[in-house]
C-alpha cells in the first residue's frame, strides 16, 4: 500500500514553483524564527557570564555528538526513496525509537566521565536533564520527513516559529529570574518539546511504531551511512571545543564559542533550512540528467550572494558589532571574530555538497569529505589551542581552503557540475564583497570616535550601498537573476 507522502510525476514548471515556495516558507520562517530567537539570545548574553556559555559549550560537544546518531539520517533515507509504504513509516518510527532511547542512557552514563575530563562537576547534572531531549526527536523527525517528502514547508515554517518563540520566552525569563548556565539547559528543552507536538499535528503523524525490520535494510543502510557521515561532522565541528575544554577556562571557552557563535549565525542558522529544501529537491530531480548539477550552481550563486558580503562585512565591522550586540565584556573576542569570519566563506561553500551528493544516492561522499575534514581541522586545532582562541582561529582559517579543495574535488564531478562554471557563480559576488570590505574598512579609520552602535550603523549603510553599487555596475546579470527568482508567482492550477 502506498503512502499518500509518495510523490507524483514532476511537472518541470510546477516543481520549480514548488521549490520557490519552499524557499521561501523555510528560510522566511527560518529568519523570523531566527530574528526572535536572537533578540532574546543578544539580551541573554548580556545578562549572563562567559563562564556560563562556557559550561554550556562543554555539555554541547556530548550532546552534539550524540544527535549526530539520533536517527535524522534515516528520515533522510525516507525522503529520498522514490516510493514509501506505510509499513515503512511505521518501520522508520520503531528505529527512532530504540536509537533515541538508546542515546538517551549512553548520555545519561557519559555525563560523569564528561564532567571528569572537563574538571566541572556541573556539567555531569546538565547532562542528565539534557537527556530527556532525545524523548523529541522520534516524532519530530518522522513528521519532519513526511512534510519534506511532499515540500510542505508551511505547515512546518509555523511551527518553527512558535517552537522558537516559547524557548526565546524561556531563555530570557530564565535569565531574567537568575537562572544562570540553567537558562541555556531549559531554553532547548522547551523549543524541541514545542516542536515535537506542533510537527506531529502538522504531519498528521498518527502512526504506531512497528518494531519489526524486516525488509527495512535499504533504509537502514543508507541511514547508516548518512548518520557515519555526520558522525565525522562532527569531529570537524566540535573537536575544537572539545580540545579547549581540557585547555581553556570557561570564560576563555566562553569567549571563544561566543565568537564562533557569531561568526557562523549565516551559515549555521540561514543555510541548513536552504539545504533541507535543497535535499527534498535534488531527491526528487536526480533522474533528469544534468538538472541537479544546474540546479546546484545557481543554489550556490543565490547564497553566496547573501553570504560573502555578511562575512567579509562582519570581518570589517567586528568591533562595534560585538560591543552593540554582546557587550564590552565580550570585547575579547573581537579580533576572534574577524578571524573566524575570514574562514565562514569557505565553510559556507563546503556544506552546500553534502545534500547534492546524498540525494542523488551518493551519502559516501559526505562521508569521505568528512573523514578528510575530521582529520585536517583536529590535527590544526591541536597545533592551533596553544595560543589560545586566536590560535583556533587561525587554525580554521589556514586549513578550511585545503579542506573544501580536497572536497570539491571530490564532489563535483559527481554532482555534475564544472569547477570553472562553479568559480564562474561565485566570482561576481566575491568581488562585490571584497570592494565593500576595503571601502567599510577605510571609512572605520576615517570615522571619528562614535558610540559603536551609531559607527554599526554608518559603516552596514556604507557596506550595503557599495555592495549592491558594485553589482549593479558589473554584475547585472546577477540582479537580475535573483529579482526574477524573488518576483515570480507560483503557477495557477
Amino acid at each position: 500500500m502506498e503512502s499518500p507522502a509518495d510523490s507524483p510525476q514532476i511537472d518541470s514548471k510546477s516543481f520549480a514553483d514548488q521549490v520557490r515556495s519552499a524557499v521561501i516558507w523555510r528560510s522566511g520562517s527560518q529568519i523570523l524564527a531566527q530574528i526572535v530567537q536572537w533578540g532574546a539570545t543578544f539580551l541573554v548574553i548580556r545578562l549572563l557570564a562567559p563562564s556560563d556559555y562556557g559550561l554550556f559549550a562543554m555539555t554541547q560537544v556530548i550532546l552534539f555528538l550524540l544527535n549526530m546518531l539520533n536517527g535524522y539520517g534515516l528520515a533522510s533515507g525516507l525522503i529520498q526513496a522514490k516510493e514509501v509504504s506505510e509499513r515503512q513509516i511505521r518501520q522508520l518510527f520503531g528505529m527512532l525509537i530504540l536509537v533515541n532511547l538508546t542515546l538517551a542512557g549512553l548520555q545519561v552514563a557519559l555525563a560523569p566521565l564528561a564532567a571528569a575530563y572537563y574538571r566541572q562537576p556541573l556539567v555531569a547534572e546538565m547532562l542528565r536533564w539534557q537527556a530527556l531531549i532525545y524523548l523529541a526527536t522520534p516524532l519530530t523527525a518522522l513528521s519532519y520527513a513526511l512534510l519534506s517528502r511532499q515540500m510542505e514547508y508551511r505547515r512546518q515554517a509555523r511551527v518553527n516559529i512558535i517552537a522558537s518563540i516559547a524557548s526565546a520566552s524561556t531563555a530570557l525569563g530564565g535569565a531574567l529570574f537568575g537562572l544562570g548556565v540553567w537558562t541555556l539547559v531549559v531554553a532547548p528543552m522547551v523549543l524541541f518539546a514545542v516542536r515535537m507536538i506542533g510537527m506531529t499535528v502538522a504531519a498528521r503523524a498518527y502512526y504506531w511504531p512497528s518494531f519489526d525490520f524486516r525488509g527495512a535494510g535499504t533504509l537502514a543502510r543508507y541511514g547508516g551511512v548518512m548518520a557515519v557521515g555526520q558522525l565525522f561532522w562532527f569531529f570537524e565541528s566540535q573537536a575544537d571545543v572539545f580540545i579547549a575544554g581540557r585547555q581553556f577556562n570557561p570564560h576563555w571557552l566562553g569567549i571563544y564559542t561566543e565568537s564562533l557563535f557569531l561568526a557562523q549565525v549565516f551559515v549555521s542558522k540561514i543555510v541548513p533550512p536552504l539545504n533541507e529544501v535543497a535535499f527534498s529537491a535534488y531527491a526528487r530531480l536526480q533522474h533528469d540528467e544534468g538538472a541537479v548539477g544546474r540546479a546546484f550552481a545557481r543554489g550556490v550563486r543565490i547564497v553566496m550572494v547573501a553570504a560573502l558580503p555578511f562575512y567579509i562585512g562582519l570581518a570589517a565591522t567586528a568591533e562595534p558589532l560585538v560591543l552593540t550586540m554582546l557587550g564590552p565584556k565580550w570585547v575579547e573576542g573581537v579580533p576572534v571574530v574577524r578571524l573566524l569570519a575570514l574562514a565562514m566563506p569557505f565553510m559556507t561553500l563546503h556544506v552546500l555538497l553534502s545534500p547534492a551528493c546524498d540525494a542523488i544516492g551518493r551519502p559516501g561522499i559526505s562521508v569521505r569529505n568528512g573523514a578528510t575534514g575530521a582529520v585536517l581541522l583536529t590535527g590544526a586545532y591541536l597545533v592551533g589551542v596553544q595560543w589560545g582562541p586566536m590560535g583556533l582561529a587561525w587554525a580554521w582559517l589556514a586549513v578550511y581552503p585545503l579542506y573544501l579543495g580536497i572536497s570539491l574535488w571530490r564532489s563535483l564531478p559527481v554532482i555534475g557540475v564544472r569547477a570553472d562554471a562553479l568559480a564562474s557563480a561565485i566570482l561576481p559576488p566575491l568581488l562585490a564583497a571584497m570592494g565593500m570590505g576595503i571601502a567599510v574598512a577605510l571609512l572605520a579609520r576615517l570615522l571619528p570616535p562614535l558610540p559603536p552602535p551609531v559607527t554599526l550603523l554608518i559603516l552596514v549603510a556604507a557596506g550595503g550601498a557599495v555592495y549592491f553599487g558594485w553589482l549593479a555596475l558589473f554584475a547585472r546579470s546577477v540582479i537580475g537573476e535573483l529579482s526574477d527568482t524573488i518576483r515570480r508567482r507560483p503557477a495557477t492550477a
